[in-house]
């Protein structure tokens, strides 16, 4: 497989390069330390044709590939870290399981908002008792006539305080068999959005609560049953998390770079002093290594999803080589990458959340465990047999 950039990819990351240079240069390290959607930024991308890049045509989108998505991601975060999470949420995550499979209703209500870079959607997935164990979810859901009533809770959805459109996994009834998915929007009576709570990375979630929540029944994205293909779709999210480690990670490795080059003690610049050289040269593997992963799953046929077990593996690799990355430019750059006038900390916090959402490296890993053996491995205690008789 040629991982080469083709000369119309190479031009394509050249002017998106050019666009983030003009536009998000300047407020970089701004953005970064402000909570909330930047939707300033998103109308700008929606005019440059950055969200729905790999969409079809027909749907709004630019008809290109999940590599061309990749690339944005690559490009405007080596200039403005921040406004790669507008990229990722206008190709990946529940905008890709949206367009996927919604109805040509749904796309006609919801979709031209979300690509013009105007409304945002969120995921409901992760509830207090459901996170990496995702079938034990309880959020309820049963259809009477032409409305769905919808009770439970979901916590950390990204973008949740900001968004109008909540994409919500719910239970029509037992087992994964039973999972399905409803579209919620923001003034629905009984859906309540809580007040943001700050983690770690500097974004702002909130807790979603359904109390006897009544949607029209056309707001049914996936029905009973329809666990599997949002789980295989997820397999595209997972990618929009790699491609942000990733990037995230290089921006750190070249701040301590530019750094090292500059920086001297001792008399002598820091990249002169070997322990300093080595640490380099084993990130650098490490990023390369993880950029080949990202792309040779990002490579499927049209109209194909990605491969569980690439995806996973990239996501593994690009986790831990963004996190390493930016974890040591830190301590290269010393109180200077510790300091939040320099991005190198803020590049940190986002790879290392990254490295628990969008599957932990830990299940991930089993999942890759699984590929190896051909075989599942369930994660959960064996049933107690009957007793005999």
């Amino acid at each position: 497989m040629d991982f080469i950039l083709s000369e119309e990819q190479r031009m394509f990351a050249e002017s998106v390069r050019r666009f983030a240079e003009q536009h998000l240069a300047a407020g970089a390290l701004q953005r970064a330390h402000t909570p909330g959607f930047p939707f300033d930024v998103a109308r700008l991308m929606a005019e440059q044709g950055l969200l729905g890049i790999a969409f079809p045509e027909e749907d709004g989108g630019q008809g290109g590939t999940l590599l061309d998505a990749i690339i944005a991601i690559e490009q405007v975060a080596a200039v403005c870290p921040r406004s790669a999470d507008v990229v990722q949420a206008g190709n990946f995550g529940p905008i890709r399981t949206f367009v996927e499979y919604a109805t040509a209703d749904q796309k006609s209500r919801f979709l031209g908002d979300l690509l013009g870079g105007r409304k945002v959607i969120s995921l409901g997935m992760s509830e207090p008792d459901a996170g990496s164990a995702v079938t034990e979810l309880k959020t309820s859901a049963r259809i009477e006539g032409d409305v769905i009533i919808v009770n439970g809770a979901k916590v950390f959805s990204t973008h949740s305080p900001d968004a109008s459109l909540y994409l919500v996994y719910v239970r029509f009834g037992p087992g994964a068999g039973g999972i399905g998915s409803v579209l919620v929007e923001r003034d629905t009576p009984g859906f309540t959005v809580s007040k943001p709570s700050a983690f770690m990375s500097g974004e702002e979630w909130s807790e979603l609560h359904f109390e006897n929540c009544s949607i029209p029944a056309a707001n049914l994205l996936l029905g009973q049953g329809g666990f599997k293909k949002q789980i295989s779709g997820f397999n595209v999210e997972r990618l929009g998390n790699a491609a942000r480690s990733l990037a995230l990670g290089r921006y750190a490795f070249n701040l301590a770079r530019e750094h090292a080059m500059v920086r001297k003690q001792f008399g002598r610049p820091l990249c002169e002093f070997q322990g300093l050289q080595w640490k380099f040269a084993d990130l650098l593997l490490k990023l390369e290594s993880a950029q080949l992963l990202l792309y040779r799953s990002a490579c499927v046929p049209d109209g194909a999803l990605p491969d569980a077990a690439d995806t996973a593996m990239a996501k593994v690799a690009c986790n831990q080589a963004g996190f390493e990355a930016a974890n040591e430019a830190i301590q290269i750059m010393g109180a200077t990458g510790y300091s939040t006038e320099a991005l190198a900390e803020y590049c940190m916090r986002r790879t290392r959340g990254w490295m628990i959402a969008g599957g932990s490296t830990e299940i991930l890993k089993n999942r890759i465990a699984e590929h190896v053996f051909d075989r599942r491995f369930d994660q959960r205690p064996p049933r107690p047999q009957a007793a005999a008789e």
